[in-house]
């Protein structure tokens, strides 16, 4: 276990520690002074059983503690540890055209994919990385790799469907394996209707060979359809096995929810690989939780005085 940061120029900030002690005991001694001065305060504070330096040592610490943590959090200070995570990086792509706007999947079958893709992002082990891209006539990518789950779920929850025309599958394929390019086991996760009138199946699948990637498909919808501003809507399930069997990936169901969890095991192989977690977000809480605390001492201070 090792620890590193993305951002050290921000370790210069240190440097404001010593500041900060200096400048907390010259005004110690400067109240002090002045309190002796005008009253006797040293027998005052005998009298009610105050640790007056006591007291003053906990609050500089909590400056410096609180000091510390926001230092390091801007820095991006980062763990790096030994545990079992997926040994496959994915890129999940979400069909964000007109037909998925069909509610024979409530409320509708876009709303259905994003559930089910952050479903799967939740049964991902830490560490492992993750792409967002949504795709009708043209791909857009929403969120590049990254571990962060946060940050994943909110990438899909800001697909909307699109009123580009088209569902060029070609196309989502490529932008999708450009963020996987340096990755050693890669998968992309399809999740459409299967509604595809742009772009070669069998272009995707010889693409997906030789770039030794793993594609896993979703059915979006049923096979009885659903009606959208066009007409009626319905599920391809062919194409998308089509797509998951020729490069050794799975095909699911999204109408069988209560396999699909399951399922997902399945396609997330766990392998021994040194992870890194960013530590920033638990310390901005740590940094919150240490100001309460400086902010409660302060009050008691005052009023012990």
């Amino acid at each position: 276990m090792y620890f590193s940061f993305e951002n050290s120029s921000y370790l210069f900030l240190l440097f404001i520690i010593p500041f900060i002690i200096f400048f907390h005991f010259y005004n110690i001694k400067n109240v002090r002074g002045k309190a002796i001065r005008f009253a006797n305060f040293e027998s005052i504070a005998r009298v009610k059983g105050i640790d007056l330096y006591s007291k003053n040592l906990i609050i500089l610490s909590l400056n410096v503690l609180i000091v510390l943590s926001l230092i390091f959090a801007l820095a991006g200070l980062t763990i790096h540890q030994e545990m079992k995570s997926s040994s496959f990086s994915y890129v999940i792509t979400i069909d964000s055209s007109q037909s998925m706007g069909a509610k024979d999947l409530v409320p509708d079958r876009l709303s259905a994919a994003k559930e089910s893709a952050k479903e799967f992002i939740d049964l991902l082990p830490i560490g492992t990385n993750v792409g967002v891209t949504s795709f009708s006539g043209n791909t857009k990518i929403e969120q590049k790799l990254t571990n962060d789950k946060g940050a994943l779920k909110n990438a899909i929850d800001n697909i909307k469907l699109t009123d580009i025309g088209g569902t060029d599958i070609f196309e989502a394929y490529t932008t999708s394996s450009l963020l996987l390019q340096k990755e050693q086991n890669k998968a992309i996760i399809i999740l459409s209707d299967g509604q595809i009138n742009v772009g070669n199946i069998d272009d995707v699948i010889n693409s997906a060979v030789i770039d030794e990637t793993v594609i896993h498909t979703i059915g979006i919808g049923t096979v009885e359809g659903g009606n959208t501003s066009f007409g009626l809507s319905k599920l391809d399930e062919d194409s998308l096995k089509s797509l998951a069997y020729s490069t050794k990936g799975r095909y699911f169901n999204v109408a069988s929810k209560d396999k699909m969890k399951e399922s997902f095991k399945e396609i997330i192989p766990l392998t021994d690989k040194v992870v890194a977690i960013n530590l920033s977000f638990y310390l901005i809480i740590l940094t919150t939780i240490l100001f309460i605390a400086w902010l409660i001492m302060n009050e008691v201070s005052k009023v012990s005085i």
